[in-house]
């Protein structure tokens, strides 16, 4: 029978800064754990073979599923940079300055506390393997966030246009704390692999290490002896995304082997999470029902409001602290409560100041069975420039999912596919009111915009790319085959600070540095890959002129067949500015210059 009797306070909304340390009773050793957070990229609910995929091996992670704690009806952004933001902040994406994954709208508020912070203030040692995307410049980058060790890649995945130019998946370059460095094998291979290293390294002490892979995001591309086994079955959309779960697994296999050897198996806290609903593990219609591959019964994929695509994994498994067993957990969670669980099961202090969107699960961890307040849980999918009230949102409940005006009764009907608001007119009343509420607290930095800094001591040399310009309407060029075509920049600036008086140097370059390229060259088609087509040949552009548009200084040069770059040499003023920075080509098209290097000069 269906209950609409539910109650709304501000108290379950919004809690208070915790008061942490509720579960000591219950832990078996007081030593403070090592903690190991490993989150994929673009898998979804329904790709693991545990959660009763018929076609896809995942032994390791099944394994790991039967041994956890598991969230079953755990809830995150609808992609990328809003989930990790809010994971890494216990605050909702909207809040933190990170609902979209371009535009510069991915890069997150410098202001904002992060559970890196929280850990090393503590005494652990901190470092990320993978994937950041939230900014890529000071001061956002990972390593301005906390970690001791970063060693990632750029943007929001590999052949993103930050990224380091040419990256394939294989025997790439990443930046290792903030330096290029040149590595030999598969992109999820070298995560784990260096976050073994570090894991060694550090572990007489206490480390928290995140390891946050960029497969399976696109493109796809994986060895063949990965993807080989799911070529033959019609029901699988993508067999090369199958394949880089399949070697996501095979490292999980690798890195649990490691800690047992190493001794740290049982007093290390190992999450397994996604950060949002599958990209390719299922084709959808304009209705977004399933119509090919298996997406657990749900509606939706990345990008959705519908269960698919922001309802996610979540295990957990602590020997030493009792969480183990295959106890499933289902009431309603959501990625603002990572953060404040970390802290609470680790005894680590909340950092002055700090406030959460979300609660501590550890009474969840180790009391399932006691009451749990009813709460109201939001997501939504905002892809825009400015934040936009009822923006393809989702208010939750345990029982009901209020889904751009339309109610469905999640527990009777997980497919969504039965509107029930005229039912319910009660119900729908009270979740817009929570909406309300919400809403006002979310977009409080609405306006906003996270700068990146000129002339910091801590980062010498800025490179500003297309990824991140601002623009309100139409898109970016984010992908380096984009960069290639020469589309998908026109309109756009930087929003920079400079924080010191001073002469800065400004080069604008088609391509990037370590191209080695001239701007009117084509660039030459990357490397062979498994599983994809490479790079395609990049198309010459006849650029004649550059120029710079910043505060109220405009600045212009010819361009030449032997220029490289066009250099920009600019005396600026501490402050706040919109830098334009575009190239003319013969045909007189204007686009924004691909890459921009921005030094001062002593």
């Amino acid at each position: 029978m269906i209950n609409n009797k539910f109650e709304f306070t501000g108290m379950l909304l919004f809690p208070a800064i915790l008061s942490l340390g509720c579960q000591s009773q219950s832990i078996k050793s007081q030593d403070k754990p090592n903690v190991i957070f490993i989150l994929t990229d673009d898998q979804g609910y329904g790709d693991l073979a545990c959660h009763g995929n018929p076609w896809i091996k995942t032994p390791n992670i099944d394994k790991l599923y039967s041994q956890s704690v598991r969230f079953t009806n755990f809830h995150v952004g609808t992609t990328s940079s809003p989930s990790r933001s809010g994971l890494m902040t216990g605050n909702y994406c909207n809040k933190v300055g990170a609902w979209h994954t371009v535009k510069g709208r991915e890069i997150m508020d410098a202001n904002q506390t992060t559970i890196a912070e929280a850990f090393k203030e503590d005494g652990y040692t901190t470092g990320i393997f993978g994937k950041w995307h939230l900014g890529d410049n000071y001061p956002y980058r990972a390593q301005d966030r906390g970690f001791d060790e970063s060693l990632v890649l750029k943007g929001g995945g590999i052949g993103n246009a930050p990224d380091y130019w040419d990256n394939d998946y294989f025997d790439d370059t990443y930046f290792h704390n903030g330096k290029p460095e040149k590595f030999n094998g598969y992109c999820t291979d070298i995560w784990f692999d260096n976050a073994m290293k570090f894991i060694k390294a550090n572990k007489d002490e206490l480390f928290f290490c995140y390891l946050s892979t960029n497969a399976p995001h696109s493109p796809y591309r994986v060895a063949e002896k990965y993807f080989k086994p799911y070529l033959d079955n019609d029901s699988i959309p993508n067999p090369v995304f199958y394949g880089m779960i399949a070697n996501i697994d095979e490292n999980i296999k690798k890195l649990r082997e490691f800690l047992e050897k190493e001794g740290l198996a049982k007093n290390t806290v190992l999450v397994f999470m996604t950060d949002n609903g599958t990209a390719a593990g299922v084709n959808v219609d304009k209705n977004e029902r399933v119509i090919l591959g298996y997406n657990s019964g749900m509606s939706g994929k990345k990008g959705s409001t519908f269960e698919g695509g922001h309802r996610v994994p979540f295990f957990i498994y602590w020997e030493n602290g009792g969480l183990t067993g295959g106890k499933d957990i289902g009431k309603l969670t959501s990625y603002v409560d990572f953060m404040p669980t970390l802290l609470d099961l680790c005894h680590i202090k909340v950092p002055d100041g700090v406030e959460f969107d979300g609660n501590s699960l550890v009474p969840l961890l180790y009391h399932p069975e006691k009451a749990w307040p009813s709460r109201i849980l939001f997501t939504d999918t905002q892809r825009e420039y400015y934040l936009k009230k009822y923006k393809d949102y989702c208010i939750m409940t345990d029982q009901w999912r209020l889904l751009n005006g339309r109610l469905y009764d999640i527990q009777n009907d997980p497919e969504e596919f039965n509107d029930v608001s005229a039912n319910y007119p009660e119900v729908v009343t009270k979740l817009n009111a929570a909406y309300e509420v919400w809403w006002n607290k979310v977009s409080i930095n609405e306006d906003k915009v996270n700068a990146i800094y000129l002339g910091s001591e801590k980062a010498t040399e800025i490179t500003l790319s297309t990824h991140d310009c601002h623009i309100v309407e139409g898109g970016v060029a984010h992908l380096q085959r984009m960069i290639r075509l020469g589309e998908g920049a026109n309109g756009g600036h930087w929003v920079v600070e400079v924080v010191k008086d001073g002469k800065y140097q400004v080069d604008l370059r088609r391509w990037p540095v370590e191209s080695g390229l001239k701007l009117r060259d084509p660039a030459p088609a990357g490397n062979p890959v498994p599983g994809d087509k490479p790079y395609h040949e990049g198309k010459a552009l006849n650029i004649i002129e550059a120029g710079i548009k910043i505060g109220e200084q405009e600045f212009h040069n010819k361009v030449t067949d032997s220029d490289v770059y066009s250099r920009f040499n600019i005396d600026l003023k501490k402050g706040t500015y919109e830098m334009e920075c575009r190239f003319t080509d013969a045909k007189e098209i204007t686009r924004d210059a691909y890459y921009v290097y921005v030094s001062y000069l002593k």
